[in-house]
């Protein structure tokens, strides 16, 4: 049996916020580091506007793309009135991955105690795209890509991986 080789995904990076700018987006400028130096690329970078429609406006542009294999959501997901990721993204999802949300909140409870039970963190697939949404600060950010994200975008990492799913596209 060969080996497993590392294959670069092409990741779109959106950051959910009503207040961030280029030069303000520390989560984004965090994800976007962590992605390239993990070997992948940093496809795309957005911000929009904690509103259900504009955060589904852009991501269904990557989703319908084969040009982009998974996608990273900072911001959005607690609750205040205008924290919306999650009612914006399940609904696109083909498939939930609830794993996620349930293992983040379980490595985030080491870091920020009981405060974790307001994470509403998800992931998805959305025509062979991963998605996973996080809270908008760069701990949480660090913690869900260093902790989870990066070894599921890693071909290499057994027993399995996300990879193989997302270069099925196209």
């Amino acid at each position: 049996m060969s080996e497993a080789v590392f294959i670069p995904l092409n990741i779109a990076i959106l950051t959910v916020s009503d207040t961030r700018t280029s030069e303000t987006d520390k989560s984004g400028d965090t994800l976007q580091a962590c992605v390239e130096q993990a070997g992948h690329v940093a496809a795309v970078r957005a911000i929009a506007k904690d509103d259900i429609y504009q955060i589904r406006s852009v991501v269904s542009q990557w989703i319908a793309s084969d040009a982009i294999h998974a996608a990273l959501i900072t911001g959005g997901t607690g609750f205040t009135a205008r924290d919306s990721t999650p009612e914006a993204m399940i609904p696109l999802f083909d498939k939930q991955i609830e794993g996620y949300g349930e293992l983040f909140r379980s490595l985030s409870y080491d870091e920020i105690g009981t405060s974790t039970i307001q994470s509403r963190t998800v992931a998805g697939v959305a025509n062979r795209t991963v998605i996973f949404c996080m809270p908008g600060s760069t701990g949480a950010c660090k913690t869900a890509w260093n902790k989870i994200i990066a070894e599921q975008l890693d071909r290499r990492h057994r027993p399995c991986n996300f990879v193989e799913m997302v270069l099925q596209r196209g």
